[in-house]
């Protein structure tokens, strides 16, 4: 199984965090506290690797060239998630979040490289996954938009900010979230 391929598999499997308080598992805040939880073991993990000499052959496997020396990507999507959780009630959080585990994957998959912009065929697909998470929670048409447009812009764009790659896995459910609520609170329902 390709390196990709297994990142993506990785990277869905967040979606178990999420579906733990819709499948009433957890509550609302008994999820925003397994994921305070994870974000401080990946960020232990990550001062460990890059500042003792963590190294463990998965990390060569699941991390790409530009997370070698970087906080790698495994660790932003946690911080982004937890983020997400504890700003944002449900109903934003949650879509905001499964635009991350089920559309970033998928766009993965198709993706064109690294680093730069995707190709608009890509961005398209995400777009439309994007879309149909949050149109499946029910959120208003120009929120739904705002959300998919953040979480593909996000997807679609990594900036390089003095050697530092801003990863999609914390930008796109912050993104999405932040768009989704502007939508919510300042555009008609309707368009």
């Amino acid at each position: 199984m390709s390196g990709e391929i297994k990142r993506r598999l990785v990277h869905v499997s967040g979606t178990g965090f999420p579906a733990l308080y819709l499948l009433g598992l957890v509550t609302w805040q008994e999820l925003r506290l397994l994921l305070v939880l994870g974000s401080f073991v990946a960020l232990v993990l990550e001062i460990i690797r890059l500042f003792v000499g963590l190294d463990w052959r998965i990390y060569d496997e699941l991390t790409r060239e530009y997370e070698q020396d970087n906080i790698a990507g495994y660790a932003l999507y946690f911080f982004g998630m937890t983020v997400t959780a504890w700003v944002f009630q449900p109903q934003i959080a949650i879509p905001a979040m499964l635009m991350l585990t089920i559309a970033d994957p998928i766009s993965g998959l198709l993706g064109s490289g690294e680093l730069g912009i995707k190709a608009v065929h890509t961005l398209l697909v995400t777009f439309a996954v994007c879309l149909a998470i949050a149109s499946i929670f029910g959120l208003p048409v120009p929120a739904a938009i705002l959300g998919a447009i953040a979480a593909t812009l996000a997807d679609g764009v990594k900036p390089v900010i003095a050697g530092y790659v801003i990863d999609d896995n914390l930008t796109i459910p912050i993104g999405a979230g932040v768009a989704i609520f502007v939508g919510l609170q300042y555009l008609p329902t309707m368009i």
